[in-house]
């Protein structure tokens, strides 16, 4: 599949918070608030927005992928891996740090396809789920 990757604008709003699974009132002011900083890039076939992830640099000054998001109709079909790739390319340090919780082990084997280390992780963030931190280190 022949996909565009690209920043996302306020117009993409609706179309973004529709393929997210969180989908609160929190998360749409969130949204809103990532367009409005220019950090959230989408990934799009025939005009319909499959994917989206959230970089910015406020994790001790590196990139840090804050949030992959890929429609549950179109996962497993390698757009999560082709995502990760478009925001290392994004980005304006050779470090990329992300993170995602124990429990995700798809997420965990999205990153380490994709070329992240494990880092570390952090206790208490969720209940019983700790958020695992991954470090991709460009040549």
């Amino acid at each position: 599949m022949k996909t565009n990757f690209r920043a996302a604008t306020l117009i993409d709003i609706n179309a973004i918070f529709s393929i997210d699974t969180i989908a609160t009132t929190e998360r749409y002011e969130d949204i809103t608030q990532w367009l409005e900083q220019e950090i959230c890039y989408v990934l799009e076939a025939n005009n319909e927005i499959l994917a989206y992830g959230v970089l910015h640099y406020y994790f001790y000054s590196h990139a840090f992928i804050e949030l992959l998001m890929v429609n549950k109709n179109h996962r497993r079909q390698g757009l999560g891996l082709t995502l990760i790739n478009k925001l290392k390319m994004q980005s304006k340090t050779p470090k990329i740090f992300t993170s995602t919780n124990q429990s995700n082990t798809a997420t965990q084997q999205l990153l380490i396809k994709a070329g992240f280390i494990p880092s570390g992780y952090i206790e208490n963030l969720d209940d019983n789920d700790p958020e695992l931190i991954y470090c991709y280190i460009s040549d």
